[in-house]
């Protein structure tokens, strides 16, 4: 898999980077060199752990737009610009609910992977959202990024698909209509345990498409998820007290990724 070439191990744990509210968002504390700076120490934190990946992401842009605003595109590209020179694995940017922007932003700051929501029309509090794949695929292709690898949400965290449909029927009419990378498969909610059937599910007819746990990975559950599925995206339970509000501690990191790494000793 291009999972192994990219990330050099089996089974990668790609870490989130939740990047605190930016300017123009409801929760923006007033100062970029604050969120710069906390970025950098969550960043570091992150890699002396151990992890195999980084996701940068907006997730504190609470509530997330559905067209994003070009201050929190603007500030994203400075941020990954300040952080480029200690980034020392793999990386990748997801711009929330915003495919398009996601993309735009993988070209100017040289990422490895994006992740969002690239299919699917759904409903949920920020009313209905309906994506373009067409749109994105073809800004991909314009862009050049023939080496950008694109991880596909199948079953977004808080939303529900507008026409119910099985996950297996997702995933087939997503890999053969929009050539997924990777394929993310999610709980409820950011920090929600992903029920293990779902992985089983989308990874018995994802061929030889590597298929993430997206939510609610732990210490004490990676094995179960990992024995599932081919990676895991992980950000919460590296927080303080396993709270998505909290901020990053180096010890908690460590203790995942020797629990990764004892599972790994097992293949």
């Amino acid at each position: 898999m291009w999972t192994k070439e990219l990330f050099k191990v089996e089974k990668p744990i790609i870490a989130l980077l939740h990047l605190r509210a930016l300017p123009g968002d409801p929760l923006f504390g007033g100062s970029m060199n604050a969120v710069i700076e906390k970025a950098r120490e969550e960043l570091n934190a992150l890699q002396d752990g151990g992890v195999d990946g980084i996701l940068i992401a907006n997730e504190f842009s609470l509530p997330y737009e559905k067209k994003v605003s070009h201050v929190t595109v603007a500030a994203m590209g400075r941020i990954v610009g300040e952080l480029s020179r200690d980034i020392k694995v793999p990386f990748g940017v997801n711009i929330v609910s915003n495919p398009l922007a996601t993309i735009d932003l993988a070209a100017a700051t040289g990422a490895n992977f994006v992740r969002s929501t690239f299919t699917g029309a759904y409903i949920g509090e920020n009313g209905i959202t309906d994506t373009n794949i067409p749109e994105t695929l073809r800004r991909k292709a314009a862009l050049g990024l023939h080496d950008l690898k694109l991880l596909f949400k199948v079953n977004p965290e808080s939303d529900v698909y507008m026409a119910e449909r099985s996950l297996e029927k997702i995933t087939k009419s997503m890999i053969f209509h929009c050539f997924p990378d990777g394929l993310c498969v999610s709980g409820a909610s950011a920090g929600s345990e992903t029920d293990s059937s779902l992985v089983t599910r989308v990874k018995n007819v994802a061929g030889d498409i590597p298929v993430f746990c997206n939510t609610g990975c732990t210490k004490e559950n990676i094995a179960e998820k990992l024995a599932q599925s081919d990676g895991a995206c992980v950000g919460t339970a590296f927080k303080k007290d396993g709270k998505f509000e909290n901020f990053v501690e180096k010890a908690r990191v460590q203790e995942f990724m020797q629990a990764v790494k004892e599972y790994r000793n097992t293949l």
